[in-house]
This record gives structure tokens, sequence and C-alpha cells, in this order.
């Protein structure tokens, strides 16, 4: 059996023959902060399986505000827009945790999405649990606090990440959420009080994982849950 981005959740559970398929497809990329993989209406020419990096997929408003719909990490894909018949989204994705991926390009995908093999049975999962993420976001910022949004958006993030360190500015995080700087400056200090995460230079490093889980919503758990369920 050939091994394909093991990193990436996703690839690994493709069936073997379709890994050895794509594996001289399959090109490494460097997935820095900031990089926006898409924008907003423009046809997608490549999806990527990050591995070490996290994705954000935000929606921009008019204004230039935005706010975020979703993460992605080493558990899936960037740009389900491609085999779901969109060629383009109103979303954008943007690195918001530095690390890297693998890159395949539009057609490569659409052709094996086409075949309705198990690669299209396992994406449809995919976007089933991506949709429910989607969904439990945007109920989560009309009903629950930014405390609890906010340890919602580091439990998500640290499971797709392998240490317990997040590189984010607070800027970057407020327009992840969709809120005020000084909003997130203050949950970031409540929590810290609280011995849950140390905040320093751009660096959040999470020092009590099962304490945010206390203090998050249901939300976290209703997503998590879902992924488990959809995806080996």
């Amino acid at each position: 059996m050939v091994s394909v981005g093991p990193e990436n959740h996703l690839l690994a559970a493709l069936p073997s023959y379709i890994r050895h398929t794509w594996q001289p497809q399959l090109e490494s990329v460097q997935m820095p902060l900031g990089e926006v993989l898409y924008e907003s209406g423009v046809t997608l020419g490549h999806v990527y399986f990050p591995t070490t990096a996290i994705v954000s997929l935000l929606y921009v408003m008019e204004d230039g505000a935005s706010a975020e719909i979703a993460v992605v990490g080493n558990e899936g894909i960037v740009g389900i827009s491609l085999f779901m018949g969109g060629e383009s989204t109103p979303s954008r994705a943007v690195v918001q945790s530095a690390g890297w991926g693998y890159r395949l390009k539009a057609q490569v995908m659409k052709d094996e999405f086409n075949r309705a093999g198990p690669v299209l049975h396992l994406l449809l999962r995919y976007t089933q649990a991506l949709i429910t993420q989607m969904a439990q976001t945007a109920v989560c910022n009309r009903h629950h606090s930014l405390d609890q949004q906010l340890c919602r958006w580091l439990l998500l993030s640290l499971d797709r990440l392998q240490g317990d360190e997040l590189i984010m500015t607070q800027e970057l995080i407020a327009n992840m959420l969709g809120v005020r700087r000084e909003g997130v400056t203050e949950a970031a200090l409540r929590l810290q009080s609280a011995g849950l995460i140390r905040y320093a230079r751009g660096r959040i490093t999470v020092l009590d994982r099962s304490g945010l889980e206390r203090r998050t919503c249901e939300c976290y758990a209703v997503v998590k849950k879902e992924y488990d369920r959809l995806l080996p």
C-alpha cells in the first residue's frame, strides 16, 4: 500500500489504489499565516488538504467585514464547492495557522468524484460534517457569549494541531469571530486569569484543555461528535 499524506485524515481514509493514483499529482505546499487560498466568487483551480496548517472559511460582507463560518485542518479538504457543482463560493479561505498541506488540481478531483465511487461517498460525509460546523457556528455566534465562542474556536483549532500552541493575533481572531478587537482582548484576559490559557505576543498556549471544555457551550461537542460519527 502506498502512503500518501498520512497527516491528512481524509487522504488517509481513501482506498490505497486511489492514493497510489493521486500520489504523483499531490503537491506539498507551504501555507503561511494569512495566505488567501481562494477569494469569493473565484473559480477554484485546486483543492487543498491541510496537514499541519489550519484554514478559516470566512464570509465577507460588501464593506469588507468578515466572520468565520468554519475551520478546516488535517481532518478535511478546502474547496468543497468544486465537487458540489458550484465551481466557486461566496466565502474566502484564509490560512489562520501556518503550516503545510497538499494541493491537488481541480480536474483530478472532479474526475474522481464523478466516477461515483468511494471518493464521492467519503467527500459527501465530510461535507455533511462541515455543514454541521457551519450551522453550529451561526447558532453559537447568535446565542452564546464571546467567552464561549472563543473557547469553542480554541478547541476546534486545537483538534487540528499537533501541539497546544496557536500563533494568532487578536486582530485575526476578531475578524474570525466577527467582533471588535477589544472584545477579544477582554475575553482572552478572562481565560488567562482563570488559568486556562497563556496569551503573549500573538501566541496562545492552552494550559487547561478540560477547563476550556467545561467553559465552552454545547456547540463544540455537537460539531466534534458529528465529525467522529461521519469520518474514520
